[in-house]
């Protein structure tokens, strides 16, 4: 699949998104976070509590909270799409699955809902074996992974 070219600007950007969302979820940036806002409760006295000292506060958070929620949907766009591309991988090498579920996600509401109702008539089926380990035993586990291993051995 040819590589689409990015712009500048899309790549500069991206590169800052990932930096940043890779920094504020870090034990150092709650840290920070915490002594601005124990630093801001401790001037509370200096400047008598007036409105202009919680004005500060309201703002600052305020405007990381703007900027943070895109930020975060961003991160979480990119990572949903990888975890979709990785799942419907699975399901397309995955001998027995059904293709139907490859990006299940583009579907409706109502197809959605269809797929869902199907997939308790094999809960139910699967609830009424007299083991838990009757549908997913071990044993089948193991031949699993035999077959893998050898169509593995023998591309090679």
């Amino acid at each position: 699949m040819p590589k689409k070219k990015r712009s500048r600007l899309g790549q500069t950007l991206e590169h800052f998104s990932r930096k940043t969302t890779e920094a504020t979820g870090t034990s150092t940036a709650f840290l920070i976070a915490l002594l601005v806002i124990i630093a801001w409760i401790v001037t509370g006295p200096l400047f008598h509590f007036s409105d202009t000292w919680q004005l500060v506060i309201n703002t600052g958070t305020t405007i990381v909270t703007f900027l943070m929620v895109f930020l975060i949907q961003r991160s979480q766009n990119k990572d949903a799409l990888a975890i979709h591309l990785k799942l419907n991988e699975i399901v397309a090498a995955l001998e027995g699955a059904s293709n139907r579920l490859i990006d299940v996600e583009d579907l409706t509401e109502a197809e959605i809902k269809v797929l869902h109702t199907y997939y308790l008539e094999l809960v139910k089926m699967a609830k009424a074996d007299l083991k838990l380990t009757q549908t997913h035993s071990i044993e089948e586990a193991e031949a699993r992974h035999g077959l893998k291993y050898r169509k593995a051995l023998a591309g090679t």
